[in-house]
């Protein structure tokens, strides 16, 4: 559907691509990986013809419908949240503008919000709408730049799912490592200015990459040994008359053996290899609140948008509702047109937890934040922090008490803790501040810069209580990556909100859902409460009914139907036909099962074939004459590659196979 060819581009001097190639069929769901400032976001800007290559050209197969989600919109203009949803071609479509209105739903939008100006919303719900467009449009390729940033965990997984059915070929930026692995079925990395494109998902490709990354280092040094070995004859003989053709034949040989050198790979970003600096230690109990009641004006919370507010966006909100309430009612009094969030709400939190609050969009999930950092103040109730506890509350309006005057060091350094200058620029790399970057001043930054800069602050000088509103939202993968090994060893209590699925099953030990203003807590991970959550789901269903449909008997004998006649006893053409139908259920199964078992013995005896001849290959490269043949050390790595793709792609296959084979088995029984 999509072809990139022998793609060049350069800004002021920096290659960003050289010889860039990708080709994307029907059907696949690739992510685009890479650091910040690899060009990811370039790359779909220049084949949607946003931006011009120096060189190379994007081809695609004629008719093919494009859809592009940017990682910010254009301010919004008067029209509704349903007028954006809806493409203006199919505005009196009654079919699109109900499927509008369903996705529109799922992706937290109130059913009152559908005729609202858009210019009211923040600019996160003005991105969703703009989402809504392109799932009711299904354009053949959906181009995706950091779709989940403004999405809340539940509206998350939905969508995560709904693109899992998606039916045309995705292209996707994404630093959400759950979410890349349940969609992906490729990734392309961007890296030295180079695509490489890996088969499966994140997981997968960083299995593939590190077993790449052995190969092409025990290949260079092979290549290395044999270019030594040949350099010391031509430093011996070169001046001997007898010798010297021989010694200008190695240096041809040299010269070609450098030509087909194999590139060393340049590190796998930034990781923390230091421990941050603990807390002191609190009480037993670290927080508490009792008997907390807290509400929103209705008046200011029915007419007053997060987007129109001149601190919404400070107080790092991922947005609950397109509604917000403002400043003012943060510590207004109880009014009598409150709308309530929490009555009588009991919360404690003890040392060493890791907890995470979820619930639906519009829960109150940053509210209780907020409560518990003293953000907000309840207006009845007590809140009350225990011995030593001493607590600090992330979120982006912490970039607001930066020193504009500062440079990113200086403001970094700034800090109670006795730290040394390259422990702190240490830090600061592994947060995206590298080399020069250390020196700007505090004021040109970006915002996600200065969210950065305020979270490495916070980790230099942690609380022992920590609370954190979507702390992943502006770190590339390989930085959330070094803030979870700064916190797993933190000693103190960590409450946090993240649509970051990694990030919270490595995180949190204990789980509290918000919801309908109530509290449930789960003691355990997040799996814990998945399969908690999902246990409820099928008991309520189990509960719900027998699963008999009921029905009157021509004599008015009420019954089930299709089981039994009124005297109870099955008839006997009921008992044949039972019989042959549950012999019928039972030859299907077992050809499913032999065809199952069958597919799995194919893939393992390829694996295995696959497993012996990359042996082979990688033995080979070892080998020094295998560098006296001009283009013999490209060609394996070439099918090395090959091999590589096709054992990842049989092993998720192999993997699939075995699953499905559980899954029958187990219904089997």
């Amino acid at each position: 559907m999509l072809t990139v060819s022998g793609l060049s581009k350069s800004f002021g001097g920096r290659v960003l691509f050289d010889d860039v190639s990708l080709t994307l069929l029907s059907g696949e769901r690739i992510g685009l990986v890479g650091p910040n400032g690899a060009g990811k976001s370039t790359l779909l800007k220049i084949i949607l013809g946003q931006e011009s290559p120096d060189v190379g050209e994007v081809t695609f197969i004629r008719g093919t419908r494009f859809g592009y989600l940017p990682q910010e919109s254009e301010p919004a203009g008067n029209e509704a949240v349903l007028d954006i949803a809806v493409p203006h071609d199919h505005e009196h479509d009654g079919q699109f503008v109900a499927k509008a209105k369903q996705i529109l739903a799922s992706l937290g939008f109130k059913q009152t919000d559908f005729l609202r100006p858009a210019h009211e919303l923040s600019g996160g719900w003005v991105m969703r709408a703009h989402l809504a467009r392109l799932l009711v449009q299904e354009p053949d390729v959906l181009m995706l730049d950091e779709p989940t940033n403004h999405l809340d965990l539940e509206t998350l997984l939905w969508f995560q799912d709904y693109l899992r059915n998606y039916p045309g070929a995705i292209l996707l930026i994404s630093h959400d490592r759950e979410f890349l692995n349940r969609l992906c079925t490729h990734v392309a990395e961007l890296r030295a200015s180079r695509v490489l494109r890996y088969t499966g998902n994140y997981d997968q490709y960083l299995e593939q990459r590190a077993a790449t990354e052995v190969t092409m280092i025990a290949t260079a040094k092979a290549q290395q040994r044999e270019i030594d070995r040949m350099q010391l004859f031509v430093d011996r003989f070169r001046a001997k008359n007898t010798k010297a053709a021989q010694a200008q034949s190695k240096l041809k040989q040299i010269e070609r053996l450098k030509e087909d050198m194999v590139e060393t790979p340049d590190g796998t970003g930034p990781t923390v290899g230091f421990r941050f600096p603990q807390p002191q230690r609190s009480g037993h109990r670290v927080i508490t609140l009792k008997h907390v009641k807290f509400g929103y004006p209705e008046s200011r919370s029915a007419a007053v948008p997060a987007a129109a507010l001149p601190n919404a966006e400070a107080a790092g909100n991922v947005p609950e509702s397109p509604v917000l309430a403002s400043a003012a009612a943060e510590t207004a009094a109880f009014h009598p047109n409150t709308k309530l969030i929490y009555e009588n709400l009991h919360f404690e939190a003890e040392r060493g937890q890791r907890i995470v609050l979820v619930g639906p969009n519009g829960a109150g999930k940053s509210t209780l934040l907020k409560l518990l950092a003293g953000v907000l103040q309840p207006q009845a109730g007590e809140h009350r922090l225990g011995h030593n506890a001493k607590s600090g509350y992330f979120a982006q309006h912490r970039a607001q008490m930066l020193n504009p005057n500062h440079t990113v060091l200086q403001e970094a350094l700034e800090t109670p803790q006795r730290v040394s200058e390259q422990f702190v620029r240490t830090v600061l790399g592994s947060f995206l501040f590298r080399g020069d970057d250390v020196f700007k001043p505090v004021s040109v930054l970006s915002g996600g810069e200065k969210s950065r800069l305020a979270l490495v602050k916070l980790l230099l000088d942690p609380p022992n209580l920590l609370l954190m509103d979507e702390p992943t939202t502006h770190l590339d993968l390989a930085s959330v990556d070094a803030l979870i090994e700064a916190l797993q060893p933190y000693e103190g209590t960590l409450i946090f909100i993240s649509h970051d699925v990694h990030f919270i099953r490595v995180l949190a030990n204990h789980v509290v859902r918000v919801e309908n203003g109530r509290l449930r807590h789960f003691t355990g991970g997040y799996q814990y409460y998945l399969d908690k959550t999902a246990q409820s789901a099928r008991a309520a269903l189990t509960s719900s009914g027998s699963g008999g449909a009921s029905y009157t008997s021509p004599n008015n004998q009420s019954g089930t139907r299709g089981t039994r006649p009124s005297d109870g006893r099955p008839a006997t053409s009921d008992r044949k036909e039972q019989r042959r139908i549950e012999a019928e259920q039972r030859q299907a199964r077992s050809r499913k099962q032999r065809e199952i078992q069958k597919r799995i013995a194919a893939l393992e005896k390829e694996i295995a074939e696959l497993e012996t001849r990359e042996k082979e290959l990688t033995a080979e490269l070892e080998k020094p004459e295998t560098y006296t043949t001009g283009g013999r050390a490209t060609q394996i790595n070439r099918e090395l590659m090959e091999v590589h793709d096709r054992l990842a792609g049989a092993n998720t296959e192999w993997e699939t196979a075995g699953t499905e084979l559980a899954q029958f088995e187990a219904e089997a029984t």
